[in-house]
Parts: structure tokens; C-alpha cells; sequence
């Protein structure tokens, strides 16, 4: 396999048509290599457009390329900006958001798979993320960080919990996909006062639910 070709084709034929289209996002599809955060037996499908398993029993993927880079994009990181990332999977999410933010933090429930994004993390040199083991499928309160500016769901939650709403700063937003199979929406939920949140729908979609994740939240907004 060609590499570089794979990986062009993947941004041109894939990630372009589903809106992506900001050029340092799409530069940073070429600097982030996505091969170096898929399991070994997988390699050969890193840049299709699929879900790729990841290794453990609970059952996770990393989300098709097309999916990450269009939330990538949504969430608008700024380089002085802290974000939260929950369900870090491979790592490779987490490796995007390190080169848009000034830190990262990404919890991961699986401890081999935190493992695993660690590894391949140091690997390639990120060294502004931090990986936490823990269940952060109802917020992350544990740490120095108690809110966030940005705020990314590796997974699919049937809604979502008040307390990430909480855990948001003003100005904030969080990225993430809502609903139950087969239709999900993905969502960027913006924090526009202390009271007041605007939600945007993206695209729709389905994807595998954040491992004990909330089934409803009654939060109105």
C-alpha cells in the first residue's frame, strides 16, 4: 500500500466532502499520522471509511476518519485552551487536540487501552496530553482543571449528563454525539452565559455508546 496515496485519498474523497474544509485541519490529517494510532491487526485499514475495533472486551473503535476530522473541526481549539476528552481510545483524538490546544486531558475507562494511548502517545512525541484512567461518562471532576474550554465525547451518549454542562466554561463548547441507534446527531454545544447554552446540529450519524454511559439527562437548554 502506498501510504501517502491512501492517506490522500482519505482527506480528498472522505473528509472533504463531509464539510471539512478549514487547510489546518486538514494539514494537520498529514502531520498526525493516523497508521501510527490503529492496533497492529488493523493497519491496512487506517485510512478507510470505517470504525476500526480497538483491542480490550468493552467492545470500542476509533470513529471513521470522516467523523473525527469534521468534530475536530467543530470544536475551533485555540492554542490557549484547555480541553477535556472523554474516551481516549487509540490516543489519536487526543493527538489532534494536542496540536490545537495548550494541554489536553483525556479519560479513558479501559486500563489497557489507556495503556495503549499512552504508549502510542510518547511514541510520537505528544507530550501535552495527559491520560487518566477513570469513568468519565458523567464529567470529570477529579484533576487540577474543574472546568474546561473545550470539551470532545469519543463516544455516543443517549444524552447528555448536566454535569459536563457544568464543567464548561463560557464561551465553551462541547463536541459530541447524542441519540440512540440507528440515528444520532452530532452536536456542538456552546456555553453563551451561565445560564444559557446554544446547541447546533451537525450531522447525523451512529456510533457505539461511551461504555457506561447515562441513558437520559432532563437538563433543559
Amino acid at each position: 500500500m502506498n501510504i501517502e496515496q491512501a492517506r490522500f485519498n482519505m482527506i480528498e474523497q472522505q473528509i472533504r466532502p463531509w464539510n471539512v474544509l478549514e487547510l489546518d485541519i486538514l494539514d494537520l490529517l498529514t502531520v498526525v499520522r493516523r497508521e501510527e494510532f490503529v492496533p497492529a491487526a488493523y493497519k491496512s485499514l487506517a485510512f478507510s471509511d470505517t470504525e476500526i475495533p480497538l483491542p480490550g472486551d468493552g467492545g470500542e473503535s476509533m470513529f471513521s476518519p470522516k467523523v473525527e476530522a469534521r468534530l475536530l473541526q467543530e470544536a475551533a481549539v485555540k492554542k490557549h485552551e484547555i480541553v477535556l476528552e472523554i474516551g481516549t481510545g487509540s490516543g489519536y483524538m487526543a493527538a489532534l487536540l494536542a496540536h490545537k490546544a495548550r494541554h489536553v486531558v483525556t479519560v479513558e475507562i479501559d486500563a489497557g487501552l489507556k495503556d495503549f494511548a499512552e504508549k502510542n502517545l510518547s511514541a510520537y512525541g505528544v507530550r501535552n496530553v495527559d491520560v487518566v484512567e477513570g469513568n468519565g461518562a458523567q464529567g470529570w471532576t477529579e484533576g487540577k482543571e474543574s472546568t474546561y474550554d473545550v470539551i470532545v465525547i469519543s463516544g455516543s451518549l443517549a444524552s447528555l449528563p448536566d454535569a459536563f454542562l457544568a464543567q464548561l466554561k463560557v464561551g465553551g463548547r462541547i463536541v459530541a454525539i447524542i441519540g440512540e441507534a440507528p440515528v444520532m446527531t452530532a452536536q456542538v454545544i456552546t456555553r453563551i452565559s451561565d445560564s444559557a447554552y446554544d446547541t447546533r446540529n451537525l450531522f447525523e450519524t451512529s456510533a457505539k455508546p461511551l461504555r457506561d454511559a447515562a441513558p437520559h439527562s432532563h437538563f433543559k437548554f
